[in-house]
């Protein structure tokens, strides 16, 4: 079984086959019940998470509440599977530098692709810059751009 646990983060043993893989925006919206909190609710019982996606929030939240704390208690409600950066995923995701250059996309927005990827898994975001990537990973929107009319 591949579960984590850092002091009071913990995920859940590993599922046969998560469907979907967060990237940390969604997270965060569903943590601070933001538009698309309803959206990634809905999947939650099939989603995994990338250790570098679960850092990147853990740091976000840790920073707008002052509290390690309160930000490990807030994460440790949300129950899913946490997947460890591994060499392979190390290496997919800097492939991917070549193929999303234009889209600006962080190695944390390329390490949750490569985890969807690996896992053949729907990558869930908010981030409006993932909008028609073609890589070969399906991607969902969590809500509309606020570009759109």
């Amino acid at each position: 079984m591949n579960c984590l646990k850092t002091d009071d983060v913990r995920s859940k043993p590993r599922i046969d086959m998560a469907r979907f893989v967060l990237d940390a925006s969604a997270l965060l919206a569903y943590v601070n019940n933001e538009p698309g909190a309803d959206r990634v609710e809905s999947v939650l019982d099939q989603a995994m998470i990338s250790t570098v996606n679960l850092a990147e929030a853990i740091t976000k939240l840790v920073l707008t509440t002052g509290s390690t704390d309160q930000t490990l208690r807030l994460i440790d409600e949300v129950e899913m599977e946490v997947a460890d950066f591994d060499q392979g995923l190390a290496q997919q995701t800097g492939a991917l530098a070549a193929l999303t250059r234009n889209r600006g996309l962080s190695l944390g927005d390329r390490a949750c692709l490569a985890l969807a990827r690996r896992e053949h898994a729907i990558a869930v975001t908010a981030d409006y810059a993932w909008n028609k990537l073609d890589i070969g990973v399906d991607i969902q929107l969590i809500r509309p751009s606020s570009r759109a009319p």
